[in-house]
C-alpha cells in the first residue's frame, strides 16, 4: 500500500483524529524532514520543539504533546513509537525478494513447493526441500537436501540454508546469512585435530528475523534451536547447540559459544560475547559489549566492560587493573595489622 486515508490510518491504528481525516498520507518520515503528504511522530517530549516547524501533513503522539501540536493534523496513541512501526508496516515500500519463479532457479524434482511461492534468479533448491505457500527465496540463494521452510517467510538474496534445517512460518532472512553450517566441533589427538561430524540440525520457529551476514551453526548430535518471535542482528554468531527462547532479541555482532541455552524475553545488547555450557534466565538484559562467563539465573539488567574514556585515563585504568593483585595482597595485610594478627 502506497497511500492512504488519514482517517482509514486512524482506524488502523486505534487512534483518534484531531483535524482533517481526508487528508492522504502517502510516506512516513522524520519530524525534521517530513513533507506535505507524510505523517510523521513523536515518541519522546523532548523533541516536543521540532513540531514547530515541521512540515508533515500529520503526526502521531501520545494526549500529553497535542497542546504542542496546534497547526499540524493529529492522531492521538497510547504508544507512538509502536503506532509507528504499524504504519511504517502498513505503508512500505520494500520490493519483494523475488516475484514467481526465475527461468535459472535450479529445482529438484522431488521438492514440494506450496502455492504462490517465488523462488529468484540462479537460485538452488535442492531435493526433499518443502517450502510452504507464500514463500520468497531471493536471487543466488542455496536450499539443501530434506530442508523445510514455513509459509510466508522470505529469504532475500544469497542465503544459505543447509540440509536438514527447519524454518517456521512467517519469518525473514536477510541476505548472506548461512544457517546450518558445521559446528566447531574437533577432538585433538596429540596436538592434531580431529573433526567431529555435526550431525545435528538448526531449527527456527515462527515469526524470526535473522540479520545480513549472521551464522547459526547446526548441532553437534541434538539440534540448535531459535524460539519463536525471536530477533537476531546482523553479524551474529550462534554456536551449535545453542537454544535461545521465545521473543528474545540479540543485538549486532553478539557471539554465542556452543550449548548456551537463553531464556524467553531476553535482550543481548550489541557486541556481547556469551560463554557456552551454561544457561541464562528469562527476562535477562545484558547491556552492550557484556562479556558472561557465568550463569544468569535472576531477570535483571547485567553490564561489564569499560565505558569509554580519554586515552590518558584509560592507561590509568589499565595500570590499576594491571596492578589488583599486588594491591589486593597490600590490603589483605593492612587489615591483618590492624586486627592484631
Amino acid at each position: 500500500m502506497h497511500s492512504i486515508r488519514l482517517a482509514d490510518l486512524a482506524e488502523h491504528l486505534g487512534a483518534e483524529i484531531h483535524g482533517d481525516g481526508d487528508i492522504v498520507i502517502t510516506g512516513v518520515a522524520s519530524m525534521t524532514s517530513a513533507k506535505k503528504g507524510q505523517i510523521t511522530f513523536l515518541s519522546n517530549s523532548r523533541y516536543q520543539e521540532q513540531l514547530l516547524t515541521c512540515e508533515a501533513s500529520a503526526v502521531v503522539l501520545s494526549e500529553e504533546n497535542l497542546p504542542f501540536c496546534s497547526h499540524l493534523t493529529a492522531l492521538v496513541v497510547k504508544n507512538p513509537y509502536l503506532s509507528y512501526a504499524r504504519m511504517a508496516q502498513l505503508l512500505d515500500t520494500t520490493p519483494s525478494p523475488a516475484r514467481d519463479i526465475a527461468p535459472t532457479a535450479v529445482i529438484a524434482e522431488s521438492a514440494t513447493l506450496g502455492q504462490n511461492v517465488s523462488i529468484g534468479a540462479n537460485a538452488v533448491i535442492e531435493s526433499g526441500v518443502v517450502l510452504g505457500d507464500n514463500v520468497v527465496i531471493g536471487a543466488g540463494c542455496f536450499i539443501g537436501k530434506n530442508a523445510r521452510i514455513g509459509s510466508g517467510t522470505r529469504l532475500w538474496a544469497n542465503v544459505t540454508i543447509y540440509h536438514e534445517v527447519v524454518i517456521g512460518s512467517g519469518g525473514l532472512v536477510q541476505s548472506g546469512t548461512v544457517i546450518g553450517a558445521d559446528g566447531f566441533g574437533y577432538a585433538n589427538e596429540r596436538g592434531n585435530w580431529i573433526k567431529i561430524p555435526q550431525l545435528g540440525t538448526v531449527r527456527i520457529g515462527d515469526n524470526v528475523e535473522i540479520g545480513a551476514c549472521t551464522t547459526i551453526d547446526r548441532g553437534a548430535l541434538d539440534d540448535t534451536i531459535i524460539g519463536n518471535g525471536v530477533i537476531i542482528d546482523n553479524q551474529c554468531q550462534i554456536a551449535h547447540n545453542v537454544i535461545i527462547g521465545d521473543n528474545t532479541a540479540v543485538a549486532g555482532g553478539v557471539i554465542m559459544a556452543g550449548s548456551l541455552t537463553i531464556g524467553k524475553y531476553c535482550q543481548i545488547g550489541g557486541a556481547s560475547v556469551i560463554n557456552g555450557h551454561m544457561e541464562i534466565c528469562d527476562k535477562a538484559v545484558v547491556t552492550g559489549m557484556g562479556m558472561v562467563m557465568r550463569p544468569i539465573t535472576e531477570p535483571g539488567i547485567y553490564s561489564s566492560g569499560i565505558p569509554l574514556q580519554s586515552n590518558k585515563e584509560w592507561r590509568k585504568t589499565a595500570a590499576l587493573v594491571l596492578n589488583i593483585n599486588d594491591m589486593s595482597k597490600r590490603l589483605k595485610a593492612v587489615e591483618r595489622k590492624v586486627d592484631g594478627k
